[in-house]
């Protein structure tokens, strides 16, 4: 197996995992295993708001002990989709 098909297969729980962390902590009435992976989290898309991502980032934070920042020149592409969070978390979790 590739190293990119190794990385794909790790993120998958995780990205299970953390549709229902935004789900349960925005009540958000869809189910997690609806969100696409792919599928813009801002606006278009699941449609989140500015305020629903400072909630998503602070929820994140908490459970996997590493800040996401406000003023993270990153946070475009952190926040871009469900794929592109769990990366970031994969790459940055403490525990």
């Amino acid at each position: 197996m590739s190293q990119t098909a190794q990385n794909a297969a790790a993120i998958e729980p995780l990205m299970a995992e953390v549709a229902e962390m935004i789900v349960t902590a925005l009540n958000l009435e869809i189910a997690a295993a609806d969100i696409a992976p792919d599928a813009p989290l801002y606006d278009q898309g699941l449609g989140l708001d500015s305020i629903d991502i400072l909630e998503v980032a602070l929820v994140v934070s908490k459970h996997f002990g590493f800040q996401l920042r406000a003023d993270d020149e990153n946070n475009v592409r952190i926040f871009t989709s469900l794929r592109s969070l769990a990366s970031h978390i994969a790459a940055h979790r403490t525990r």
